[in-house]
C-alpha cells in the first residue's frame, strides 16, 4: 500500500500547498494513507521555520475535516513533527490528549545540551555534537510520546569527516531502535537535496550509507517518508528511488503503516 506519514504544508513557512491540495494529490497518486506531520510550534514560538502557535488549532481542524470528508477515498491521520525537549513533557501530553493528535514524529533539528541550551544540529562544528544528538533521540524514544524517528541520520548534513564519534552516534540510535522495537524513517527528501562534495567524499546529506549499512538486514522497522514540501512530492520519482534503494541496496525491513 502506498502511504506517507511525513507531510508539510504552507503553514510551516518553507513549504507550499494546503491540506486539501495534499489530500487530493494523495488520492490521485493512489495512496491509501496520508499522515500530516507539519513542523510543530511550541507555545513560545521558538526556533522559526515552522507554523506559529496560533496556527496549530486551524491546522488540526483542517486535517480533521479532511479526515471526515475524504474517508471513502483515503485514510488521513493528524500528526506533527517535533523536537524532543525533556522540559516539555506536559506539552507533548497536551498535544496527544487534549488536541487529539494521532501521532508525533520525533525530529531533532535542535537538541538540548547539558546546560539547557538548544543546539542546532545543522550548525555542528564537531562530531562530538553527534553523541549528544544521538542520546537526545534515545531519550525521546524512551519518553513514549513519539511514533517514529524522522531522518535519524540528519546530523550528516554537516561537512565533517567520518570518525569514531560518527560510528558511536549511529550505534547509539540503532541499538536503541533494536532494543525498543522503534521505527526509523528512511527520509526521501535527502535524495531530493542531491549529492554534494564533503570532506570525506561525494554523497547525499542523508540517507547516509554508513548509517543504513548498520541497519541493513536487521529487524528494525523502517518507514519511508516523503518529507514532502509540496503536493507534487507526495509520491514522485524520488519516492520510487527511495523505495528501490531501501529494498535493493540495504534490504531494510520496510513497513507501510506505523500503526499496524
Amino acid at each position: 500500500m502506498r502511504t506517507n506519514f511525513h507531510t508539510h504544508t504552507y503553514r510551516c513557512k518553507h513549504a507550499g500547498g494546503t491540506e486539501e491540495e495534499y489530500v487530493q494529490e494523495a488520492i490521485s497518486k493512489g495512496l491509501g494513507i496520508l499522515g500530516f506531520s507539519d513542523h510543530a510550534p511550541f507555545p513560545d514560538d521558538r526556533y522559526g521555520l515552522r507554523m506559529d502557535f496560533s496556527e496549530l488549532q486551524p491546522y488540526i481542524k483542517a486535517v480533521e475535516d479532511l479526515k471526515a470528508s475524504k474517508k471513502e477515498f483515503i485514510k488521513v491521520f493528524t500528526g506533527l513533527e517535533i523536537e524532543y525537549d525533556p522540559r516539555e513533557h506536559a506539552y507533548y501530553e497536551k498535544l496527544l490528549r487534549d488536541y487529539h493528535l494521532d501521532y508525533l514524529a520525533l525530529a531533532q533539528h535542535f537538541y538540548m545540551n547539558k546546560v539547557g541550551e538548544a543546539v542546532n544540529i545543522y550548525s555542528a562544528d564537531s562530531t562530538a555534537h553527534y553523541i549528544a544528538y544521538a542520546n537526545s533521540i534515545v531519550e525521546g524514544m524512551a519518553s513514549g510520546y513519539f511514533s517514529f524517528v524522522a531522518h535519524p541520520d540528519l546530523m550528516f548534513v554537516n561537512n565533517l569527516a567520518w570518525d569514531e564519534n560518527c560510528e558511536q552516534a549511529c550505534d547509539i540510535i540503532i541499538n536503541a531502535a533494536k532494543a525498543h522495537d522503534y521505527i526509523l524513517e528512511f527520509n526521501a527528501n535527502g535524495f531530493r537535496r542531491g549529492y554534494h562534495d564533503f570532506v570525506d567524499g561525494r554523497r547525499l546529506m542523508y540517507p547516509h550509507k554508513r548509517f543504513w549499512d548498520k541497519v541493513s538486514g536487521s529487524n528494525i522497522r523502517v518507514v519511508i517518508g516523503s518529507d514532502c514540501h509540496g503536493p507534487e512530492q507526495i509520491f514522485d520519482e524520488i519516492i520510487e528511488a527511495a523505495h528501490q534503494a531501501a529494498r535493493h541496496d540495504w534490504n531494510l525491513n520496510l513497513i507501510d503503516n506505523i500503526f499496524a
